[in-house]
């Protein structure tokens, strides 16, 4: 099995030509986040027909530049993960978008007991998969993919606490540009592949009853 995800789109969809050949053989696309800058129901909606052009099966969650009617447009589309558990087989995914808090006062973000409530109810609907993925715009916090350019985390402590007590494969996130590393809290692999139009993009597989992650470049 073949995940592939990316997200910070900001409407810069150019690179999509692109990743024609790296989907060729892929089973399913995530869009992690920022579908818009600052857009509502019209702009993610050309950008899911945008990503839809080239692949057609797809699941997404809003980044916190994104209005919150984005969140209702994914619903009505069947595409929405923000809460939700999806079942691939036997991979569980599961997510949260938006973003903690900012001191910028984005369109979409949470509380640190709303994000970790979301990322709760997401997973008890795939809680029996074999092989977990999370999906979280904010990173989790104190880790390679959560630091502004001076060095100081900005993630989720949430999301560190949830993928310290469940332990998934593989954490996808995004939010911090500067931030586009893996790394690891314990067994889980945390990637954040930045923004869309630098040619960042993650891929998951499926290895013997659990996930791996990788973090590639057009």
């Amino acid at each position: 099995m073949k995940i592939v995800s990316f997200g910070d789109i900001h409407m810069a969809t150019r690179n999509l030509a692109r990743m024609r050949e790296v989907l060729r053989d892929a089973d399913l696309v995530i869009i992690s986040g920022d579908l818009t800058n600052f857009g509502g129901i019209d702009d993610a909606r050309r950008v899911l027909d945008s990503v839809r052009s080239v692949f057609p099966k797809i699941l997404a969650l809003p980044g916190n530049l994104d209005r919150p009617e984005v969140l209702d447009l994914l619903e009505e589309q069947g595409v929405a993960l923000h809460g939700k558990g999806v079942s691939l087989g036997e991979v569980g995914i599961f997510g949260c978008g938006g973003s903690n808090m900012t001191p910028f006062g984005t369109p979409l973000e949470f509380s640190e007991e709303e994000i970790l409530r979301t990322l709760r109810q997401g997973y008890e609907q795939v809680r029996a998969q074999r092989a977990l993925l999370m999906v979280c715009h904010t990173p989790p916090y104190e880790t390679k993919c959560d630091r502004l350019p001076g060095g100081r985390p900005v993630g989720s402590m949430a999301a560190r606490r949830f993928i310290e007590e469940v332990r998934p494969h593989v954490c996808i996130s995004g939010h911090i540009h500067e931030s586009v590393a893996t790394d690891a809290i314990g067994p889980t692999a945390v990637v954040n592949a930045g923004p869309f139009k630098g040619g960042g993009y993650v891929v998951v597989t499926s290895n013997g009853g659990g996930l791996s992650a990788s973090l590639e470049f057009l």
